[in-house]
Order: structure tokens, then sequence, then C-alpha cells
């Protein structure tokens, strides 16, 4: 993470993905994640597995700030990503974040 994204905001989304379902949950995310990416307030986009826990997933979405992350979250795009994910999840956990420190 750059110095220059201190003040920027950040959204962690925990992903518990029905088992066996991963490969498919996987590409359907990388498919929608170009809605994301192509916001002009997006910083950046990724997805990652639990090391620790089966089926497990992390988003993280890095933003310029807050409004701009909940414009987005409630947009027709976003809401139809969200839609072709749903079968694929059995819960999670959304936390939001202002980022103010780097190591």
């Amino acid at each position: 993470m750059a110095a220059d994204r201190v003040g920027s905001f950040r959204v962690l989304l925990t992903v518990q993905v029905k088992p066996g379902l991963e490969a498919e949950f996987e590409k359907v995310w990388a498919e929608g994640s170009k809605e994301v990416t192509s916001q002009s307030a997006n910083l950046g986009h990724s997805l990652a597995r639990s090391a620790r826990e089966e089926s497990v997933y992390y988003v993280t979405s890095d933003w310029t700030d807050k409004e701009s992350f909940l414009a987005f979250e409630s947009s027709p795009g976003h809401v139809a990503h969200r839609e072709k994910l749903h079968p694929y999840r059995t819960g999670g956990a959304l936390a939001m974040m202002h980022l103010v420190g780097v190591a």
C-alpha cells in the first residue's frame, strides 16, 4: 500500500462460500471485478482465500472516499454483480474503515 492512500476509504468483505463452489465463485468474482475497477474513485480491488478457514474469502477494495464507495455500492451494476455471487455464498460480513497509517 502506498503512502498516498492514507486518508482513503477501505472496504473489507468477508465471504463464506458454499463448500465445493469455490472455483465457480472465483470465476464469477473475477468477471464482475471489472465493474469495480472501472470506477474512477476505486484505488484497488482484490480477492484472497483464507489460509486458515475452508471456503472463506476476503475482498478488499480501496476508494478515494466513503461517499464514492456508497454511491457505487447501490449502483445497478454493482447490485447485478452481487446477485450473481449470491448463489455461492452462505454468509459474510462487511467492514468499512478510513486508512490512517502505512508501514
